[in-house]
């Protein structure tokens, strides 16, 4: 079954990689952390809000949920704490809170993180890795996706890959959890957007940025759309549909909200019954 689980990851990665040298990259990524155990040092301290510290002790359970965000880049971007409050409140209906979640972070600036926890109501004990003593235990991959791990009793890893950044890794998740496997199984289908690349051009601090997207189903299917993913907070994207028939085309409207001068690449995922799961489209521009 693990062997199965990385193995259906793996071809997930794949899906997104467009160069050989990445795709080479992913496979050593999912070989090294295959069954690894994570190991945790003896005195982890937990705080809430960055303020208060709690009495909190990692729980001896069947499965956990390890999130490491490191401080490199910006910090809102990367914790997206508020699908994270959906999903952990998916998992604890499913499994009466059997999952504990695991919160540890670098920080480069206590009070941007102190507010971004207090904005998104987020009250769950974290850890703040002063020195990065778990980091340097374990060595984790820089890159974010790769900072988030299903971890077993045994603190070994079953599922590596971030849940609240890509669908399909969330759905591999919760098959571990739960031991649920999808009975129904969708004809696959087409969809194709007017170009996979859109450039925002020029945008002001502080305001919002909009771009209309329009996919067409270019298979012989009814393309169901499952969820769409932005690679940030900071980027939104919304629709008033579910469903295309082959032939029909909908629309969806993508927000960046331009928060930091400097250049910026942001990307789109659009998940549903289509190869490799989901349509990526990313947005790139400069904000002055």
């Amino acid at each position: 079954m693990k062997r199965l689980l990385f193995y259906i990851l793996f071809l997930f990665l794949l899906s997104s990689a467009c160069q050989d040298k990445k795709k080479e990259q992913f496979t050593r990524l999912v070989q090294k952390w295959q069954g690894k155990e994570i190991v945790f040092p003896q005195d982890m301290e937990f705080t809430r809000f960055v303020t208060n510290p709690v009495e909190y002790r990692i729980p001896d359970a069947e499965y956990k949920v390890l999130i490491y965000v490191d401080s490199t880049g910006c910090t809102s971007c990367k914790l997206q704490l508020p699908k994270w409050k959906e999903l952990i409140a998916h998992v604890d209906s499913a499994t009466n809170s059997n999952i504990p979640f695991i919160f540890v972070f670098q920080s480069k600036d206590d009070r941007e993180l102190r507010y971004i926890l207090k904005r998104d109501n987020f009250d769950r004990p974290v850890c703040i890795d002063r020195d990065s003593r778990l980091d340097k235990l374990n060595q984790f991959p820089q890159d974010i996706t790769f900072q988030t791990f299903l971890l077993d009793r045994d603190n070994k890893v079953k599922v590596i890959g971030n849940p609240v950044h890509n669908l399909a890794v969330r759905d591999l998740y919760l098959k571990q959890i739960t031991g649920i496997q999808d009975k129904k199984v969708l004809p696959t289908t087409l969809l194709e957007a007017e170009k996979s690349e859109y450039d925002l051009g020029t945008v002001k601090e502080g305001t919002t940025k909009k771009q209309t997207v329009t996919v067409r189903n270019t298979g012989t299917s009814v393309f169901k759309l499952k969820g769409i993913t932005t690679s940030c907070d900071c980027t939104e994207a919304t629709c008033d549909w579910k469903e295309l028939q082959p032939g029909e085309s909908g629309t969806i409207t993508i927000s960046y909200e331009a928060e930091q001068p400097g250049d910026f690449y942001r990307t789109v995922d659009i998940y549903g019954n289509i190869p490799n799961n989901s349509l990526m489209l990313s947005f790139i521009g400069t904000v002055e």
